[in-house]
């Protein structure tokens, strides 16, 4: 029996090498290819929301990703979460958000829930999904949602530092007000392992590991 193929469709290429350890760490064995294209994380941000033409670009990722013999779709940025949902209605292979399973894994722990994010575009369709996932566990959640300005853009601009920075003391203000928190980018869990088990007062939830481990009980 052949292998199962594991697609990924990414808007940064950073992510790939993070999926390919975690592939090899969860799901080893199953085969892996990656579609990139950042000129759809980019789009989002400078309009400020997701377009529909955008949105027809997932979607067109979504089915060539399908169409090079992907068994199962791993979708991996946020911001194109609605886009994602309405790809998964069109396809023939089970197609996830990797932001899925935390927001689950959140609405179990707790009923005050804290989002975060270095985007603006990817604070709401967090919480957005964090909200609708309660609903369907019958289920009400207060969320707080923080947004790190200017974050985003000091680790576009290379200073790495600066960027982690200015997330620890975001996550350190909201960790004061919530029980859990999720991270609404895969880019900032490098930031919580950098914090000691002492400042981490709750739960930090990041979709990486946690949307591979789901795949791995569900799919594989």
């Amino acid at each position: 029996m052949s292998a199962k193929v594991l697609g990924f469709v990414h808007t940064s290429a950073t992510l790939v090498p993070l999926f390919q350890q975690l592939t090899n760490e969860f799901l080893s064995g199953v085969e892996t290819f990656n579609i990139v294209d950042d000129s759809l994380i980019k789009d989002v941000i400078k309009k400020g929301k997701l377009m529909p033409n955008t949105a027809a670009r997932v979607v067109n990722h979504v089915q060539a990703a399908e169409a090079a013999g992907a068994d199962v779709i791993l979708v991996t940025c946020s911001s194109i979460g609605v886009a994602i949902e309405t790809a998964a209605t069109l396809s023939g292979v089970p197609v996830i958000r990797v932001d899925q399973a935390m927001a689950d894994e959140a609405v179990q722990i707790s009923n005050k829930i804290g989002v975060i994010a270095t985007l603006p575009t990817t604070l709401e369709p967090t919480s957005d999904l964090v909200r609708r996932r309660a609903e369907l566990a019958g289920k009400n959640v207060t969320i707080s949602s923080k947004l790190c300005e200017g974050a985003f853009e000091a680790l576009m601009s290379g200073d790495a530092a600066k960027h982690d920075d200015m997330v620890a003391k975001a996550l350190k203000e909201l960790m004061k007000e919530v029980d859990v928190i999720v991270l609404a980018q895969a880019s900032m869990a490098r930031v919580v392992d950098g914090l000691s088990a002492e400042e981490k007062l709750v739960p930090i939830l990041a979709s990486p590991a946690i949307a591979m481990k789901k795949l791995a009980e569900l799919y594989f």
